[in-house]
């Protein structure tokens, strides 16, 4: 992997600033606080993303609502961009990711990008859920986070160090082995608890079969019983049908009875209503025969009807005339009133312009007081015309409806003796249909005479049909007997053959068990006293291997770092021993420089047992170092020069304060801080 620029938008102390990255060694140098570890930062969130328990606000610059990296790195001739954003809500949280790969841009999920990223890095998959474990020890370890994994209790150092080696996969191996030996010992009981009564269902099976054979025997004597039963069944009951067809003769004819009564009566009911019709028609005929009809007497009345109608034509006309005449010396009258009204109040003449004498107003108002008085006479003189007419036109109305009553009334005696030829013509009718309903009664008694002598005869049938019923009922039942009988053994022998074919598949089941029990118990055997050991010697082997050459290179680079007379190795738990003359000498009596010393070497030998472990890694020549040196004495810091020769990477990023390293690296990029934003010195 090849570090090629990195951009910080609103990270910590950063604003806006792009970091470009040349190969080799390269040392990010300024004081303390000028923002050198941010980039550090901002390279790991870049590429893993927040991991858990890092909190966005550890990241996002104060008081900025949004913020984001973007880096850019090779990868074996592939080019890759990364770019990651923060945006602050409630909390702050990764917004936005996305990926390019030589051009091809992808926006996908954190978690999605994260194992893009393992991918083109080649880091195993198992580390995909170990946060970023092999990224920590084989690039990027801050230099007091070394120390406090040296510092830690072994256990909880050990089983991080076997994450990281990636051989924890032997304490899994152990664990389920474990689990499955517990699985086995408890299926082998459960199968064991089965088995138990496999000889016992053999002799069971015997016994039923010799059951079931018995049962065959049996079921042929009561099947043949079953057949005569249901024989003499069917013989009385085709008895029981000849004597239920007398019985349903009976029935009919006891319906014809009965339906002859009911004729009977309808016809002595229509006899009754035909007399009371005669007497209605009797009484409707003497009541006509009494009328007078004068028929020369119609045209007469509707002759004089007409007369009438013509004079009250001629009223109506009248009336009309003289309501208009009315009507127009009325109209004159209140027409004088208006002009007599304007002549009395005119000093002036609208036409002419000149003075209205008042003797030409009195003398103008005189003429129209006349001419009134006279339309008044006029008027009196037609309204006592009008009454008369009104008083002739009443009399004529009268006169035209008492004639059209009286043509009315001679009308309707006319249609009256009309249907009087009909009335008694209908009274012949039902005299002639009451002598056939007789007749017809008398026939209908005779009919029913001679059925009731035939129901008489058929009556013995009756109670000869109760007695092959009851004789029904009973073979009926010992017929259903000798089923249930039938049905029960049948039941028997199939139970007893479901229970035998049971009881044979159960014991081909059980041998099959018995089977799995043998290979159950071999297996877990197997596991619990030969694989088992098998693994755990493989471990505690690889364990002392790894052990052996983090310790040779461990003692190697301390070595580089401080005076001879000095000896350091591992112990079993990999932690540091360090000698002196033969005395142990405790981590906590060391001085500063000789901690970061340790921690260091410590660094420097994990890096490399990893990348020999993990030799397909794509990180193997890239290593970040932050602060390195803190505490080195100025006889320290010189042999710094032999120890970044001796690690021979293809990317070397140091990030420290000291100006004296600024003479083994082969490129610098300052930093520096004014107002609280940091940025590239000038």
């Amino acid at each position: 992997m090849k570090l090629k620029k990195i951009t910080l938008n609103n990270i910590r102390s950063y604003e806006s600033q792009e970091i470009v990255f040349p190969e080799g060694s390269v040392l990010l140098s300024g004081d303390i606080g000028s923002g050198k570890t941010s980039i550090l930062l901002g390279i790991e969130f870049a590429l893993f993303g927040l991991q858990p328990g890092q909190r966005g606000s550890s990241l996002l610059k104060n008081g900025k609502s949004e913020g984001g990296v973007v880096i850019n790195f090779e990868v074996e001739g592939q080019d890759v961009i990364i770019e990651r954003t923060l945006k602050k809500n409630k909390t702050i949280s990764q917004d936005y990711c996305s990926i390019t790969v030589d051009g091809e841009k992808e926006e996908i999920s954190v978690t999605e990008i994260k194992d893009r990223v393992l991918e083109i890095l080649n880091y195993p998959k198992e580390f995909a859920k170990k946060q970023n474990l092999l990224y920590k020890f084989t690039v990027y370890t801050p230099q007091e986070e070394m120390k406090q994994i040296i510092l830690q209790d072994p256990e909880t150092r050990i089983n991080t160090l076997r994450h990281v080696f990636g051989i924890d996969k032997y304490k899994r191996i152990l664990e389920n082995v474990s689990i499955l030996s517990s699985k086995l010992r408890e299926e082998k009981r459960l199968k064991q608890a089965i088995t138990e009564n496999l000889e016992q269902d053999r002799l069971e099976i015997v016994t039923k079969e010799n059951d079931l054979d018995a049962k065959y025997y049996n079921i042929d004597s009561v099947e043949k019983e079953l057949f005569l039963k249901t024989e003499a069944k069917k013989r009385i009951l085709e008895e029981r049908e000849e004597v239920l067809k007398k019985v349903e003769e009976k029935k009919e004819l006891e319906k014809e009875v009965e339906k002859t009564k009911i004729m009977i009566i309808n016809k002595r009911e229509a006899i009754s209503n035909n007399f009371k019709n005669l007497e209605r028609l009797t009484l409707q005929i003497n009541e006509l025969s009494s009328l007078v009809f004068e028929e020369a007497k119609i045209p007469q009345l509707e002759k004089q009807i007409e007369v009438f109608k013509f004079e009250k034509k001629e009223f109506n006309e009248k009336n009309l005339n003289v309501s208009a005449q009315i009507n127009s010396l009325q109209l004159r009258n209140r027409e004088n009133e208006v002009i007599k009204s304007k002549i009395s109040n005119m000093e002036m003449c609208p036409t002419c312009l000149q003075d209205v004498d008042p003797s030409y107003r009195a003398n103008v108002s005189n003429k129209l007081e006349s001419e009134t008085s006279q339309n008044l006479r006029k008027i009196e003189e037609l309204n006592l015309e009008k009454k008369i007419i009104s008083e002739n036109l009443n009399r004529l109305d009268r006169e035209i409806s008492l004639g059209e009553k009286q043509v009315q009334d001679l009308k309707i005696i006319k249609v009256k003796l009309e249907e009087l030829k009909e009335k008694k013509s209908r009274l012949k009718e039902i005299e002639t249909m009451n002598n056939m309903l007789k007749k017809d009664i008398a026939l209908l008694d005779g009919q029913s005479e001679t059925i009731k002598t035939l129901i008489f005869d058929l009556n013995k049938f009756q109670k000869l049909y109760e007695e092959k019923q009851k004789g029904l009922e009973n073979a009926m039942k010992e017929e259903r007997i000798a089923e249930i009988k039938v049905a029960e053994l049948r039941k028997e022998i199939e139970v007893f053959s479901m229970q035998i074919q049971e009881l044979k598949e159960r014991i081909l089941k059980t041998e099959q068990i018995k089977k799995q029990l043998e290979y159950i118990s071999e297996l877990e055997t197997w596991l619990s006293k030969k694989f088992s050991s098998l693994i755990a010697n493989v471990e505690k082997n690889v364990m002392v291997k790894l052990k052996m050459e983090f310790s040779k290179l461990f003692s190697e680079w301390f070595s580089m770092l401080v005076a001879e007379n000095f000896n350091v190795k591992l112990d079993n738990n990999f932690t540091p021993i360090v000698e002196q003359q033969d005395y142990e000498i405790d981590y906590a009596y060391l001085s500063g420089g000789e901690r970061t010393a340790i921690a260091l070497a410590y660094r420097l030998a994990l890096n490399q047992v990893i990348n020999s472990i993990l030799s397909k890694i794509k990180t193997r020549d890239f290593v970040i170092l932050d602060e390195p040196t803190d505490g080195f004495s100025e006889q320290q810091l010189d042999k710094m020069r032999e120890v970044l020769e001796e690690l021979n990477v293809a990317q070397l990023i140091i990030v420290s304060h000291e100006q004296k390293i600024e003479g083994f690296v082969e490129n610098v990029i300052r930093f520096k801080k004014e107002n609280g934003i940091s940025g590239i010195a000038g």
